[in-house]
C-alpha cells in the first residue's frame, strides 16, 4: 500500500539519513519499521513564520508491498519534418514551450531568435563585463531562453490556472534538470543549471524535425486580408499561416513594428523602481529570526513584500538569495538592472526588485501619452540612469537609509554589481510618484522585518523590465489576436505571463490554440 504522510522536523533533523524518517513515519502510522518497504520526499518547505522554524516534509511510504510510481513526463515527440510550419518568434520559455507542444501535436515548429545559442550568448556577457558595450541582439534579456537563462530560475508561480505546473517541472527535468524541483515548494534552477536545460530543450526541438534560426531577427510580419502570411527575418520572407509572438517584454522593435502594421494593441500597468541588495547574512539573520542565520541545514532565506500605497502596488519581485545584481540592458545608453543567482545561492548577497505599479493616468501626469507612453518612460528612465551612472553600464546607486533620508551616500559597502556605482540621489531625477512610493513601501517593510532598514543595504537602479507596458489582445477560447488571423501573442511580451513556469505554460496554450 502506498500512501503520503505529513511530518514536521527541524532543520537538522530534515539533514537526517533515511532511517531517521522510516522510523518517525513508522511512530506516526503506528506500524513496526520493518513494514516500510520504501521511502521518499514527495514535498519540502521552510516554515520560518514563527520564532522556531520547521521543515514541512510529506513523505511517500510503500507499507508491506512496494506499488511503483507513474511514470514521470514521457515525451510522445514524433517525426515532424514533414508536417504544417507554424513560426514561432523568440526562444525564450514561451516559445519554446510552444515549439514542444505543437511538435506533440504533429505541427513543424520554425523557432526564430534575434540572439545567439547559449554557449555564444555566455562570451558575449564576457564581453559586455569587459567592454561596458551591449550586443543589441545577445545580452541578458535576448538570446537562447530569454532573460530566463541568465536569472535565479525560479520555477514557482502562482499562476496555476494557466495549466499544469507539474508537467512544466516534468518536462524542464526530462531535459536534464535537478529532480528537487518535484519536491521543493518554492523550485529553482539557477543560472548555472539552466542554460544545459534550454540547449536540451532545442535538440528536442531539433532532433523531431523542428528547426531554431539563431541571429535571426524578424523585421516585419506578413499580413493579407486580415491574416498572416508569414514574417521577414534575418533578410528572408518565410511563409506561414500560423505565427506564435513570444518575443518577451524587452523586445520593443517589435512593438513599433506591429504598430506600423496596424496590429491592435492595448496599454496596460506595469511597474518600474530600483533593485536592492542586501548581505545575505543579514536577510538570513531576519528571516530565520535568529542571530546565527541559516546555519548548516538552512538554504538562503527569502523575502516577499507587498504593499499598498496610494491605491497602488509596492512590492519586492524576482527575489534572488545568494545572487548579484546584473546588467540587464538590451541596447546602448541604457542602465537597467535585474538579478541572478546559481543553483547553490552561495555569493554573499541578496537582492531583489522593488517597484511600484504605474497606470496610464499617472503617465500622463508625467507627460507621457499615447499607445507607448509606457514604453518611452521606461527609455527615458534608462537614459537618465545611464548618464547619472556614467555610462559603461555603472550603476546609479544609493544606500538604503541614505534613501530614505534624501542625501548622498559617500561610501558604500561591496557590493556584486560588477561594472561598479556611482552614486546618486534618486529623488533628484527618479519621478516624485515612483520615489514617494518607494519610500513609504520600503517604511512598510521595515516595519514587518526589524532591521531591514540598514545602511549595509544599497539601491540600484534602474529597474525597468520587470513586465511589458502593452497587451497584444486575443480571444479567450482560441488565443488568437482579434483582428489577424492566424497569430498567437504569448508570453510576457504579450502581457500574459509573468516568470518561466507561466510563460511556458502560455506557451503551450498557444500552441493547443493552433489549428
Amino acid at each position: 500500500m502506498y500512501k503520503e504522510i505529513a511530518i514536521r522536523v527541524s532543520p537538522e533533523e530534515a539533514g537526517r539519513e533515511e532511517l531517521f524518517f522510516r522510523e518517525l513515519a513508522a511512530r506516526q502510522e503506528g506500524i513496526e519499521a520493518q513494514r516500510i518497504k520504501r521511502l521518499s520526499v514527495v514535498r519540502r518547505s521552510v516554515d520560518a513564520r514563527q520564532r522556531r522554524v520547521v521543515i514541512n516534509l510529506t513523505l511517500g511510504i510503500h507499507i508491506d508491498s512496494i506499488e511503483e510510481p507513474a511514470p514521470l513526463f514521457v515525451p510522445v515527440y514524433r517525426d515532424v519534418s514533414a508536417g504544417r510550419r507554424v513560426v514561432v518568434i523568440g526562444a525564450g520559455p514561451a516559445g519554446l514551450f510552444a515549439a514542444l507542444r505543437l511538435i506533440e501535436r504533429g505541427f513543424r515548429p520554425l523557432v526564430l531568435e534575434r540572439g545567439k545559442p547559449v554557449a555564444e550568448r555566455k562570451k558575449d556577457l564576457a564581453h559586455l563585463y569587459a567592454t561596458g558595450c551591449v550586443s543589441e541582439d545577445s545580452n541578458f534579456g535576448f538570446g537562447e531562453g530569454g532573460a530566463g537563462t541568465f536569472s535565479d530560475g525560479k520555477l514557482f508561480t502562482r499562476s496555476r490556472k494557466r495549466g499544469d505546473v507539474r508537467r512544466i517541472l516534468e518536462i524542464l527535468v526530462y531535459h536534464g534538470a535537478d529532480r528537487n524541483i518535484l519536491v521543493d515548494a518554492h523550485p529553482h534552477l539557477g543560472t548555472d543549471q539552466l542554460p544545459g536545460v534550454i540547449a536540451n530543450i532545442r535538440k528536442t526541438i531539433e532532433r523531431y524535425g523542428g528547426e531554431v534560426r539563431f541571429t535571426c531577427r524578424v523585421t516585419d510580419l506578413l499580413v493579407k486580408a486580415g491574416a498572416v502570411r508569414g514574417v521577414i527575418a534575418g533578410g528572408e520572407e518565410l511563409a506561414a499561416d500560423e505565427v506564435i509572438l513570444a518575443t518577451g517584454h524587452s523586445a520593443r522593435d517589435i512593438y513599433r513594428m506591429l504598430h506600423a502594421r496596424s496590429v491592435y494593441m492595448e496599454p496596460k500597468d506595469f511597474a518600474a523602481g530600483l533593485r536592492l541588495e542586501h548581505p545575505q547574512s543579514l536577510i538570513d539573520r531576519l528571516q530565520y529570526h535568529t542571530p546565527q542565520g541559516r546555519g548548516k541545514w538552512l538554504p538562503a532565506a527569502e523575502y516577499s513584500f507587498v504593499s499598498n500605497v496610494e491605491n497602488r502596488g509596492v512590492y519586492s519581485f524576482c527575489m534572488c538569495p545568494g545572487g548579484v545584481v546584473v546588467p540587464a540592458a538590451t541596447g546602448p545608453e541604457q542602465q537597467v538592472v535585474n538579478g541572478m543567482s546559481s543553483s547553490a545561492r552561495n555569493t554573499p548577497w541578496a537582492n531583489s526588485a522593488v517597484v511600484t505599479s504605474i497606470g496610464r493616468e499617472e503617465l500622463e501626469g508625467m507627460g507621457f501619452s499615447g499607445l507607448f507612453a509606457g514604453m518611452e518612460f521606461q527609455e527615458c528612465l534608462e537614459r537618465e540612469a545611464w548618464k547619472r551612472g556614467g555610462g559603461a553600464l555603472r550603476a546609479p546607486a544609493q544606500r538604503l537609509t541614505d534613501f530614505m533620508h534624501d542625501r548622498l551616500s559617500g561610501e558604500f559597502p561591496r557590493v556584486s554589481y560588477k561594472p561598479g556605482i556611482t552614486a546618486t540621489r534618486f529623488h533628484e531625477w527618479l519621478p516624485e510618484i515612483v520615489t514617494r512610493r518607494l519610500k513609504a513601501g520600503l517604511a512598510l517593510f521595515g516595519q514587518r522585518a526589524r532591521g531591514f532598514l540598514t545602511d549595509q543595504a544599497v539601491l540600484l537602479g534602474v529597474e525597468t523590465r520587470t513586465s511589458a507596458p502593452l497587451r497584444i489582445p486575443r480571444g479567450s477560447d482560441r488565443l488568437v489576436h482579434p483582428g489577424v488571423a492566424g497569430l498567437y501573442p504569448c508570453g510576457e511580451g504579450a502581457g500574459y505571463a509573468g516568470g518561466i513556469v507561466s510563460a511556458a505554460m502560455d506557451g503551450e496554450k498557444c500552441a493547443e490554440s493552433v489549428q
